[in-house]
């Protein structure tokens, strides 16, 4: 019941229909207990067992309410037979059960027709929430968690909560209510008879619990499994050409296989005990039942405390209990069932965005003097990846960082971009720490091109104008033309209307990355960040690219991460880093004379 609470929220906004719901299921509830209770007048006029009274009843108060029911609906069969006959007086009764019937199927269609929207608004915002708080968590957190299991939240587990953890509505009024206004109703016909029933329904109720337990464990397995077997079809998919070049088809497909293969065995033991619950119940309702007949029929046939048609309206009654019954030992499970998916989806909702900007963050928008990296320490696990690092990049400058692989370069440009924050350490724009500033005005002032070009399966339009929301095509050629792209867009079918397919599977690995450069253009901001932009490229490739880099950097501060050394020859000071730290700065010509590491780099490279 914690997580429903935490649930709660959701709910709110649908309240008036929560309220709707509510109010049809106690009609519904009322007139499902009456649709028996008419049954009696009926059969007593079938059977002319109807008690003759020709006076009219007086109404003595709320304790006399059954005895003046009784005494008014024998006085109008007894005045309305003698009017118009016992064939008009059975017409009546019968309209009237067909009116109740009508009215109780009527609630019943209301109350899950205001639930419909209530069910489905919360599963609307639940997923809103859940993509919003996604987007929004650090790339930390994704270094832990599946992308698979992200997406098996987002949408089975809060499918999950919607169907299974939102029937606790059904359970806590329709069903109790039905069963409450039912055990009412046999009271007032026999409360001996009633005594006797209360006996063994606690009995039966605790054989059905039994059934329950374990439930919401096996689910939350299940739940874990359906997580690893979406994260193989998404790495499987995102990776093919290496499946497939590698002849390993059969090994994810075992890989794949295991886990359905989990996911039915779970199923399976979830399923069952699920449906054990139905006729476990209806059996021991049935039970209760048999126990009635014997007990009931003594009443009936040797003690004659109890007539036989309100002994069948009373039989009517008490399997009336059955199917609410059925139905709370099934919502029962299903919520323990929505409980383990609330526990998976909360885990993300609850889960504390580390990288935001403060209350009072400040929004600053020019870049004047200078970017300064001071004494800063960065370690993703154990392990510092950057030691008592320092750096001061000029407004208008080229800073080229170099090294081999695992220096520490990369990380400079998630730490400037706030992907990740500093362990210990500065990192100041105009003399202001990035972590006082506005997350989303820091980012804008920085553009970033990776070494993979990540773009989404739309048209070339809409991936270049994420640089620029609302940008004209006229601007969007612009930046193609300065990214050195516009011949290769000019020639497609539909220019820049193309859709370039999944991660712009339709073009090179050149063609995309003039495209991420274009984006970048775009969005024109004063500090450009290249991540090793051209070391994907083939030499062909890596010139158009090189001479759109070349382009986009004029008149910008650039901090580029480069593998080539060819391509940051022109740059005005090149940091050389070893196992994150700086051990040589200066420009191409002065690191060349050091004959350090530089020089051998460049020397290795010569001979490629």
């Amino acid at each position: 019941m914690i997580n429903f609470k935490k649930i709660f929220p959701f709910i709110i906004p649908y309240k008036k229909y929560a309220y709707l719901n509510i109010f049809f299921n106690v009609l519904y509830a009322l007139f499902s207990t009456l649709s028996f209770v008419s049954l009696i007048p009926m059969m007593q006029v079938l059977f002319d067992q109807t008690k003759r009274n020709t006076v009219l009843p007086t109404y003595k108060g709320i304790w006399e309410l059954k005895k003046y029911g009784e005494d008014y609906l024998s006085y109008y069969i007894t005045n309305t037979t003698d009017s118009f006959g016992v064939g008009h007086t059975l017409s009546i009764m019968v309209a009237v059960i067909i009116v109740i019937f009508l009215l109780k199927n009527i609630s019943d269609y209301m109350a899950m027709f205001f639930i419909t929207f209530l069910r489905n608004g919360v599963l609307r915002d639940m997923r809103n929430a859940m993509y919003k708080k996604t987007i929004d968590l650090p790339l930390a957190f994704f270094s832990e968690k599946r992308k698979g299991d992200v997406i098996a939240r987002i949408s089975a587990d809060v499918n999950e909560v919607q169907t299974s953890f939102l029937s606790i509505l059904e359970l806590i009024v329709k069903e109790p209510l039905t069963i409450i206004f039912t055990i009412t109703t046999m009271f007032t016909i026999s409360m001996k008879l009633t005594l006797f029933v209360f006996i063994f329904i606690p009995v039966s109720g605790y054989v059905i619990s039994l059934i329950g337990k374990q439930l919401k464990k096996k689910s939350t397995k299940a739940q874990q499994e359906q997580g690893i077997f979406l994260s193989t079809i998404e790495e499987t998919l995102g990776g093919l050409k290496v499946v497939k070049g590698y002849n390993s088809e059969r090994y994810f497909n075992r890989i794949f296989q295991e886990s359905t293969q989990r996911f039915f065995t779970l199923s399976n033991s979830i399923g069952n005990r699920q449906n054990l619950a139905s006729p476990a119940s209806e059996f021991m309702g049935i039970m209760v039942i048999a126990i009635l007949l014997w007990y009931g029929g003594h009443m009936v046939l040797i003690e004659k405390t109890l007539n036989g048609a309100s002994f069948i309206a009373y039989m009517g009654l008490a399997y009336n209990i059955l199917t609410p019954a059925k139905s709370i030992s099934k919502a029962s499970y299903a919520v323990k069932r929505g409980n383990a998916a609330a526990e998976r989806v909360l885990e993300i909702l609850d889960q504390e965005n580390t990288i935001k900007s403060k209350v009072n963050a400040i929004k600053k928008d020019s870049f004047d003097t200078n970017i300064v990296i001071k004494d800063i320490n960065f370690k993703y696990e154990d392990e510092n990846v950057l030691k008592h690092f320092s750096l001061e990049v000029k407004k208008g400058q080229t800073v080229a960082l170099v090294g081999q692989s695992g220096s520490g370069k990369s990380t400079i440009a998630n730490l400037l971009t706030r992907f990740y924050d500093v362990n210990k350490g500065t990192i100041s724009i105009d003399g202001l720490d990035i972590k006082d500033m506005n997350i989303h005005s820091l980012r804008d002032l920085m553009g970033l091109v990776t070494q993979d070009s990540i773009l989404f399966n739309d048209t070339i339009k809409a991936n270049i104008s994420l640089g620029k929301h609302g940008a004209t095509e006229d601007e969007i050629i612009e930046a193609l033309k300065i990214a050195n792209a516009y011949e290769f867009v000019n020639e497609l079918p539909l220019g820049i209307h193309t859709n370039i397919g999944d991660s712009g599977n339709k073009l090179s690995g050149g063609q995309k990355q003039r495209l991420s450069i274009a984006r970048a253009v775009l969005k024109n901001p004063p500090i450009m960040i290249l991540d090793e932009a051209t070391s994907a490229l083939d030499t062909e490739s890596e010139k158009f690219v090189q001479v759109a880099l070349e382009n986009m950097m004029q008149n910008r501060t650039s901090i580029v991460i480069a593998h080539r050394l060819s391509t940051i020859q022109k740059a005005d000071l090149i940091v050389v880093m070893q196992k994150g730290k700086i051990v040589e700065q200066g420009n191409h010509e002065e690191l060349i004379a050091l004959n350090g590491t530089y020089n051998k780099l460049v020397t290795m490279q010569s001979f490629e």
